[in-house]
């Protein structure tokens, strides 16, 4: 017979692992702090289209030259639907921040300065589009509301389905685990120096379901053991057994998903699909959380809820 691994004995291990990472990412906000997307802080984004490889730092100094007074900064993706035989596409997003709009002179100049300083590379303009700060904070908190929306309805689903072994606790242990979940996207977020945009939400939400998924499979096994095994099973024994039962498929589940994630972000890095790469890194980082804190947050934080309520119950009536 297989063994069970311990996962509630060595909890304090698991709980120590999370929090240095946290404290970790904590310093690095302070120092770095968190860097908002032109959708959320509001700005300008100005497209322009050329061929050919260049150099980005030239890059960088020809736009900033062109726009002494503006604060600017720029991402280059690979524009597949205009390749040609003869050289790659691309498009170059020149960001603006701030709420004062771009002049059609300003636009004028950097087309002017990229032909003159790139006569190979046939910069072209494209398009303009403005946000305006007021409204990337209503749309921040919008996504914000969403989230926190989409986690309270897991924890109510969960409490209701799984009353019969603690719902409310198992409810509350699993939006612990998805809080962890979360910080550690963010964190990545900060580490990294990725600005956050709609792909950080998309992230988030998509993480929150895959992450419960995982604890609910655990709950469930959970349940079905302490069923079998008799109220006077030890909840930790009953947890151990049952995290050790699902964990190959938990595990096997995850290493599926990060395989073809991680396809994905390669690709996306051989073609220079910088908003892809910013989807895909994240999501890669937050199905390694989640399936970490579903085996070695949520239950044994259950565990430890449940055991010190029977001790306080215990203890009720002798204070009487």
């Amino acid at each position: 017979m297989k063994k069970d691994l311990n996962f509630i004995g060595k909890s304090k291990i698991f709980f120590g692992i999370s929090l240095a990472i946290i404290v970790i990412g904590l310093i690095c906000n302070i120092i770095f702090g968190a860097t908002l997307d032109i959708q959320f802080k509001g700005g300008t984004i100005a497209n322009y289209g050329f061929v050919g490889d260049i150099d980005q730092e030239a890059l960088k100094d020809a736009i900033q030259t062109a726009t002494p007074e503006h604060q600017v900064s720029f991402t280059i993706t690979q524009d597949i639907m205009n390749n040609t035989e003869d050289a790659q596409a691309y498009t170059v997003s020149i960001q603006f921040s701030g709420n004062e709009s771009i002049s059609s002179d300003v636009l004028s100049g950097i087309t002017d300065t990229l032909t003159e300083k790139f006569p190979d590379n046939n910069f072209t303009y494209q398009e303009t589009s403005s946000v305006e700060a007021a409204m990337g904070v209503k749309f921040l908190l919008k996504c914000l509301t969403a989230v926190a929306i989409a986690s309270v309805l897991m924890v109510i689903y969960v409490t209701i389905r799984f009353k019969r072994i603690g719902g409310l606790s198992a409810g509350v242990m699993a939006l612990v685990a998805l809080f962890h979940d979360v910080a550690m996207i963010y964190f990545m977020y900060v580490i990294f120096r990725m600005p956050i945009d709609s792909s950080f939400i998309a992230v988030v939400l998509m993480i929150i379901g895959y992450s419960l998924n995982d604890t609910i499979v655990i709950y469930d096994r959970v349940r079905e053991e302490r069923r079998l095994a008799g109220p006077r099973a030890d909840i930790a024994d009953v947890f151990n057994h049952s995290a050790s039962a699902v964990m190959g498929r938990t595990i096997a589940t995850s290493i599926t998903t990060l395989v073809a994630i991680g396809t994905v972000y390669v690709v996306a890095a051989i073609f220079n699909l910088t908003s892809v790469q910013a989807f895909a890194l994240p999501m890669m980082i937050g199905i390694v959380s989640g399936c970490y804190s579903s085996l070695c947050i949520a239950g044994p934080l259950w565990v430890l809820w449940n055991k010190r309520g029977k001790k306080n119950a215990e203890a009720a009536p002798q204070k009487a």
